[in-house]
């Protein structure tokens, strides 16, 4: 087995000779990343807003599809420019106008890291309280240390070695998961399932934008950091197709369970909302506490191991002059920080987690919208020394598409509410004069504000910034020593040119 070396890769365009691989390979990270037992729980999250089995079901499965889709348009733009999301958003933004977007995907993903690790911190704890080997502020710190270095290490190695760790969670995550199934089937209770009461319009819409939040929106960000590495002749159909596949699957199918159990269960979806995972160790019998902790911290390492990689890449997007992989490591500093803080001082999960996804959600919905239609627009591939340069094509800071963002995230933020988190209380300012009866009223919890976040930056980016796209195309190739429109400059001497932060 060839040995794994630290990525000497950051921001800059992979080059020809590193460019390899099928698009199906894109499935792997994809499905490791997303195979988390976290999926079971968010049946309970969908039920939490008041709806019966079968609107959660489809509900659930739009919102997990078409968000992952949303991933699979973005993917394609990292086929076409074989550099980081957060690089390629510069075409839109310009080079420093892009440190404002690169800055709330940053936060959204040093978040998600966090999440992750607080929830494996969490499950491991529940299991050795089960098995009575005590599972107090000693094992929280000891599972808190090893998925950490964990997380770390392959964040700081980087591509290569995220790719092989994300093949054999896969396999083993995907196995064990199976086993869990098979062995609280008997929990299920049809009968208690299909009673449940049916909820509003407003109520299933908002189930939907949560599910989005949750999974694909929670990844659109990164979703070309890891198709940069495929050669740019490969079909953009087929990197879409196997990144929503991969992504999609295992939620899917965990989503189902989920509600399932927490419709045959009101304890389990109370229990839930404090410890997503550990909740979930009730049914299980005890020989199985041990096999379901390695799929719980698993499974929740892979998410994790592929936000810290792309964390980092945002970092220095943001303009921080550090190399990768000391990025990652200073990211990796702050998601133990926030675990600290949430495991040992919060004593609540549910409603600061439901605040952090939908208030970045709004952002980077508008931020998506704005990227889907830049990249829908351009017919020729991105010149590459441009994007790494102010005074190139894309320029230095473009106001139109900043000021989209900032406008669809303030209406965004007007049409959303987090009741659960008081910090927050803020949001929802327009659903009172928009005559949606106020943060109180029965519009107040549909969220509506990621949706038209995403759809005004959508819109707004495909009427007014054609001609300048035209005009970026029609300019001639640069001679800049980062690469031509022709291709790309060798891999050493990108990498000297392209400095963080730049």
């Amino acid at each position: 087995m060839p040995k794994v070396a630290v990525e000497a890769n950051g921001l800059n365009v992979i080059g020809d000779a590193e460019r390899k691989g099928r698009p199906a390979q894109l499935f792997w990270p994809w499905f490791g990343s997303n195979v988390s037992v976290l999926g079971l729980s968010y049946g309970s999250f969908a039920l939490g807003f008041g709806i019966s089995f079968w609107q959660a079901l489809i509900a659930g499965s739009l919102g997990i599809v078409f968000s992952f889709l949303l991933c699979g348009f973005v993917a394609v733009a990292g086929k076409r420019g074989s550099a980081p999301t957060m690089v390629l958003s510069r075409a839109a933004f310009g080079v420093r106008g892009n440190r404002l977007p690169a800055a709330v995907s940053w936060m959204l993903t040093v978040g998600w890291e966090t999440v992750l690790v607080v929830l494996a911190t969490l499950a491991t704890s529940t299991v050795f309280d089960r098995l009575g080997w005590g599972g107090g502020t000693a094992t929280k710190v000891a599972a808190l240390a090893v998925v950490s270095a964990l997380t770390v290490l392959a964040g700081v190695v980087g591509f290569e070695l995220i790719m092989r760790m994300q093949t054999a969670i896969t396999v083993v995550t995907a196995a064990l998961t199976l086993v869990y199934i098979v062995l609280v089937a008997d929990e299920i209770h049809w009968d208690r399932v299909t009673a449940l009461p049916a909820g509003s319009a407003q109520q299933v819409i908002g189930a939907l934008v949560f599910l989005m939040t949750g999974f694909g929106l929670g990844w659109v960000n990164a979703a070309a950091d890891y198709a940069r590495y495929l050669p740019r002749r490969t079909p953009g159909r087929s990197v879409a197709g196997w990144t929503t596949l991969g992504a999609s699957a295992a939620p899917v199918t965990l989503l189902v369970f989920g509600l399932l159990l927490a419709g045959s269960s009101p304890g389990l979806d109370k229990a839930v909302a404090a410890d997503p995972i550990g909740a979930l160790t009730s049914l299980l019998p005890t020989w199985f506490l041990v096999p379901f902790a390695l799929v719980a911290v698993l499974g929740l390492v892979g998410g994790a191991v592929l936000d810290i990689y792309s964390s980092g890449l945002a970092l220095l997007a943001v303009g921080a002059r550090v190399p990768r992989y000391a990025a990652a490591g200073v990211d990796g500093a702050l998601m133990v920080a926030g675990t600290v803080y949430l495991v040992f001082f919060s004593g609540e999960f549910l409603g600061s987690f439901t605040g952090f996804l939908t208030t970045l959600g709004v952002p980077v919905a508008a931020w998506c919208g704005i990227m889907l239609a830049d990249t829908a627009l351009r017919t020729r591939p991105y010149d590459d020394a441009d994007l790494f340069r102010g005074d190139g094509r894309y320029g230095d800071v473009r106001w139109l598409p900043v000021a989209v963002l900032a406008a669809a995230t303030a209406v965004g933020w007007g049409l959303v509410t987090n009741s659960a988190a008081g910090w927050l209380s803020w949001q929802g300012y327009l659903l009172g004069p928009l005559g949606l009866g106020g943060t109180s009223g029965t519009w107040a919890a549909a969220n509506l504000g990621v949706l038209l976040a995403l759809a005004l930056g959508f819109a707004a980016t495909l009427v007014c910034h054609r001609a300048p796209v035209r005009a970026q195309e029609a300019a001639p190739p640069s001679a800049g020593a980062g690469g031509t429109e022709a291709g790309p400059a060798p891999a050493s001497q990108q990498r000297a040119t392209d400095r963080p932060g730049v």
